[in-house]
């Protein structure tokens, strides 16, 4: 997790909120927060923070989600919610004081949703990539997505123990299986040797026994933010790639119809890990639509 700095905030009694913000933070251009998958880090973004085009544009903070990275907090459990107060509260830290655009993959997409929820007046835009916003439900899995709940459940159960385990280590086998699911069984083999690799040296010992479980359950046992998106007042733009084998376009066609005005693009052959040059262009060019439009009104 190269540049990934730490800033201390205030919420679950005192968290060390690891980020990653290339260039100094610049006030006069828009912000986007990048908010990553499940047991990814910020590292997820590298192709971003290479952009020059993304960095003359706009600010990039990668923020690592409770249980994930370099972040680390004082309270054993933590939530979804908690993660996205700790965004807001980082945004404060660093002194971001002005509205920014929220992008958030997979599961960085219901913590971008929340954020705009509990915060609307420092959310100027949310960009979904490949992301649900229900619960694990049944109605998700007749749509096509996968199942949360045979996914998780057996790793919960090995990863609890009445005792430590100094030796923990994520098996290769499961990292391999989030690699597949996320960036496609095709991936290119140093992507998956790398996220291999990333993903079982940042859960080791009973440190990161104990997150991973909480990481999982939060996955499985989440609450599902669908009654709640017409309450989601500023722009969206959904991106889904329509290989992605986890959450269906099927369920964001669903989902972006909760949220007017909400656009879907689709964006062929890609997969859920959205990490290209259609999905760089498309971002940059909705925050800056939007902004625009703000300056104009």
């Amino acid at each position: 997790m190269p540049d990934t700095k730490t800033v201390h905030v205030p919420h679950l009694g005192g968290t060390e909120a690891a980020y990653r913000l290339p260039e100094p933070y610049d006030p006069s251009k828009p912000t986007i927060v990048l908010i990553h998958s499940f047991m990814t880090t910020s590292e997820l973004y590298a192709a971003q923070f290479k952009n020059a085009q993304l960095i003359d544009a706009m600010n990039l903070l990668a923020i690592e989600l409770l249980g994930h990275g370099r972040t680390r907090t004082k309270s054993p459990h933590f939530t979804y919610w908690d993660t996205a107060i700790m965004n807001i509260q980082v945004l404060d830290a660093l002194n971001i004081m002005g509205k920014v655009f929220v992008l958030g993959t997979s599961q960085g997409g219901w913590v971008a949703a929340r954020m705009a929820l509990l915060a609307p007046e420092r959310v100027a835009g949310l960009l979904p990539l490949g992301t649900c916003m229900d619960y694990e439900s049944d109605r998700i899995r007749r749509l096509g997505c996968w199942d949360g709940h045979a996914a998780c459940t057996g790793s919960i159960d090995a990863w609890t123990a009445a005792s430590d385990t100094p030796d923990f280590t994520l098996p290769a086998n499961f990292c391999d299986f989030l690699v597949t699911q996320g960036f496609g069984k095709d991936c290119p083999q140093e992507v998956r040797s790398f996220w291999i690799r990333e993903t079982q040296a940042n859960y080791t010992g009973n440190d990161g026994r104990l997150r991973a479980r909480i990481a999982a359950i939060n996955l499985r046992d989440r609450d599902g933010l669908l009654a709640r998106l017409s309450d989601v007042r500023c722009p969206v733009l959904w991106l889904h790639g329509t290989d992605d084998v986890v959450y269906s376009v099927s369920r964001g066609k669903v989902a972006s119809c909760r949220r007017r005005p909400a656009l879907l693009k689709c964006i062929s052959s890609a997969q859920g890990r959205l990490s290209c040059p259609r999905f760089c262009e498309k971002a940059q060019r909705f925050s800056t639509q939007t902004v625009n439009r703000h300056q104009e009104v």
